[in-house]
């Protein structure tokens, strides 16, 4: 028992001479050390960053919604092909959320404001047949696009890392239209 009494009377908690904050998970920063600082993005930067998020959210969503009610002739490729596409517009949202963050900005990606803000059509309800599914996809795929390059330009301007971000997010999103639209593409003669 005194070994522990005298292990709490040297702890950092107790000790006059430590300026961190304890906390139940451990030590915290000073005031001053927690003061955010570093480049802030400009209302404008937000923006541009929150149109993006916005989309790639709603794309997701929209993606699922496809996955579940696609049917018809493809099925497991389309059915397969969405979930690639699901996964890189969540992790892209990801990142551009926290990059916003890194940035002092604050992401939205409530439901309402999604719902409100995207560039994307509404995806229809119900069963869709494959060959539907693919040019409603591409489509969402192209309006997303859209987005990310209206907005690069500006981005790039304020701050490239997060144009770099884009260009990532454009490199595959091109590559997944291209591979979706051709589904239903016949060969030019």
């Amino acid at each position: 028992m005194a070994t522990t009494q005298k292990a709490k009377n040297t702890s950092p908690k107790s000790s006059p001479k430590n300026k961190r904050r304890p906390s139940a998970t451990g030590a915290q920063l000073t005031d001053k050390q927690n003061a955010e600082n570093g480049f802030r993005a400009s209302k404008e930067l937000s923006e541009k960053l929150q149109a993006v998020l916005v989309d790639l959210l709603e794309l997701a969503s929209q993606g699922k919604q496809a996955h579940w009610n696609v049917v018809g002739k493809n099925f497991r490729d389309t059915h397969r092909q969405l979930d690639e596409i699901i996964e890189a517009a969540r992790g892209f949202s990801d990142t551009v959320a926290e990059r916003m963050r890194a940035l002092h900005a604050l992401p939205d990606g409530r439901s309402d404001t999604v719902a409100e803000t995207t560039t994307l059509p509404e995806f229809p309800q119900g069963e869709i047949a494959t060959g539907d599914v693919i040019d409603l996809v591409t489509e969402r795929l192209e309006a997303t696009i859209g987005t990310c390059r209206d907005v690069h330009d500006a981005v790039d301007e304020e701050d490239p890392t997060s144009a770099d971000i884009l260009h990532a997010i454009l490199e595959s999103l091109e590559q997944f239209a291209w591979m979706v639209s051709a589904e239903n593409r016949t060969p030019a003669a």
